[in-house]
């Protein structure tokens, strides 16, 4: 009875020495304040978000909904907007993950006030509404310039390759298309062969009830594969049809055409064998990436130099950058003061349309070796007879052209490192040239959004001058 006594006053002194601990009650029926404003830090994304949302005009979304007499009440366009760009902010993309964030997570509840869509409104809402990302990309751009983050004094235009949401592997050649129809078709009419000489076979055996149903899934194979390659081949062959009837003005974006070649035989224009189609996604192509080659698309931006704002961009199927050239500047809207380009842009065409604009253009004329000797700068008024790229070469030798193309990878370079990088978007989730392209309006918007917040912290008057324009 001593030695219980002892060990039961020795557990009651160490239990009063134990370490405390904060209240811990996985049954409190009130977990969270009653008010969403005290459920975040005040200066969280999520707040400055939804007064962005008050301040951007959403008609073009709106509107749609006003023309709808029946059916149940949507959720509010502003909430689905803010949704989607949030999502993006915070890398999360998934019409899935969006919702179940906004059942789990602290920051989407806030946003959405409690409401919780389902996966499928979320997605049908984006897939509905692709032309007003553009909008909303256009409005938020409003948003910065107002703030003063805008000048166009100093423009500089990049590309950068994004991956499609398709694989290189379900794309085929012209001529793969070619030699396989033709097996698929000799395959088929030996299966066919087969199955009528089986069914003979086991009908004369078991009766002519038998029907014998395993040769009939490997012919349902075989008939699907080649109905998609003959529908692939009659695209690339209208494709081609079409680019040679189409005419684009010199500012539309431009489009990869279908490579086209003569015929050995009958000396007539054909698609070329070398062509390619994806039939996952149709509309992207293989392109250069890091080094090797994927399926995707071009990505165009254009950035003012002040704040890293992204103020035109384009999407396009055709790998280089050249050609943008004329459509950037048609969406730029207005003309800036100085512009730098690199090595992807040097074309004669693309320096004399600089030269016609009257824009100060930095354009490099080849890609410098890292570590190679710097050249001496030169002085003087250049010699007579040189051609415009060397014009531009000797140009950007000068003191002055050194120091204002040495900014180039200051301004356009990281919006592209923080949109792969930050925001995670290396691949798009859509698919289709004109839902990739709501898609990167939709980053790109995301991106100014993000360093029009961070602008705001640290200048609280910025807000002020944005929520007055």
């Amino acid at each position: 009875g001593f030695s219980c006594t002892i060990f039961v006053e020795h557990n009651r002194e160490s239990q009063s020495m134990s370490k405390t601990y904060q209240p811990f009650e996985p049954d409190q029926l009130l977990l969270m304040p009653p008010s969403l404003q005290e459920w975040l830090p005040k200066d969280h994304l999520v707040y400055f978000l939804r007064d962005v949302l008050e301040q951007i005009d959403l008609s073009p979304i709106q509107d749609s909904y006003e023309r709808e007499e029946r059916g149940y009440p949507p959720y509010h366009p502003k909430m689905m907007t803010g949704l989607l760009l949030y999502g993006y902010a915070t890398g999360v993309r998934s019409s899935r993950h969006l919702a179940k964030h906004c059942q789990e997570d602290v920051a989407f509840r806030v946003l959405t006030a409690n409401n919780q869509p389902d996966f499928r409104t979320i997605s049908d809402f984006r897939k509905r509404h692709l032309e007003a990302l553009h909008h909303v990309f256009v409005e938020i751009l409003r948003l910065c310039r107002a703030a003063g983050l805008v000048k166009f004094a100093h423009i500089s235009l990049d590309g950068t390759k994004i991956k499609a949401n398709a694989s290189k592997h379900k794309a085929m050649s012209y001529g793969r298309m070619m030699s396989d129809e033709a097996r698929l078709r000799q395959e088929i009419k030996a299966l066919l062969k087969e199955a009528d000489r089986t069914d003979r076979r086991e009908d004369r055996r078991y009766g002519a009830e038998k029907s014998g149903d395993e040769l009939p899934e490997e012919l349902a194979r075989r008939e699907s594969r080649l109905a998609k390659i003959q529908e692939a081949k009659r695209a690339l062959e209208q494709q081609a049809r079409s680019d040679r009837e189409k005419k684009d003005p010199p500012s539309a974006p431009p489009a990869s055409k279908v490579p086209v070649e003569r015929d050995a035989k009958t000396g007539k224009e054909r698609v070329a064998d070398r062509a390619q189609r994806n039939f996952t996604d149709p509309d992207s192509r293989i392109m250069p990436y890091q080094k090797t080659f994927a399926q995707g698309y071009n990505a165009q931006i254009a950035v003012d130099k002040s704040h890293q704002i992204i103020v035109a961009t384009v999407v396009t199927n055709y790998p280089k950058d050249d050609r943008h050239l004329p459509c950037m500047l048609d969406r730029l809207g207005c003309k800036p003061t100085v512009s730098t380009l690199d090595a992807g842009y040097r074309t004669p065409e693309n320096l004399k349309l600089l030269k016609r604009k009257k824009i100060d253009a930095y354009v490099a004329m080849g890609r410098e070796r890292h570590g190679a000797p710097r050249t001496q700068s030169v002085r003087g008024r250049p010699p007579k007879g040189l051609s415009i790229q060397e014009k531009m070469a000797r140009k950007l030798l000068t003191k002055k052209g050194r120091a204002i193309y040495a900014q180039r990878k200051a301004i356009a370079e990281p919006p592209i490192g923080h949109i792969k990088h930050v925001l995670g978007f290396r691949q798009f989730s859509l698919r289709g040239h004109p839902k990739v392209s709501a898609e990167w309006s939709l980053i790109s918007a995301v991106h100014n959004l993000k360093k029009l917040f961070t602008a705001c912290l640290n200048n609280p008057r910025l807000r002020a001058r944005m929520a007055t324009a």
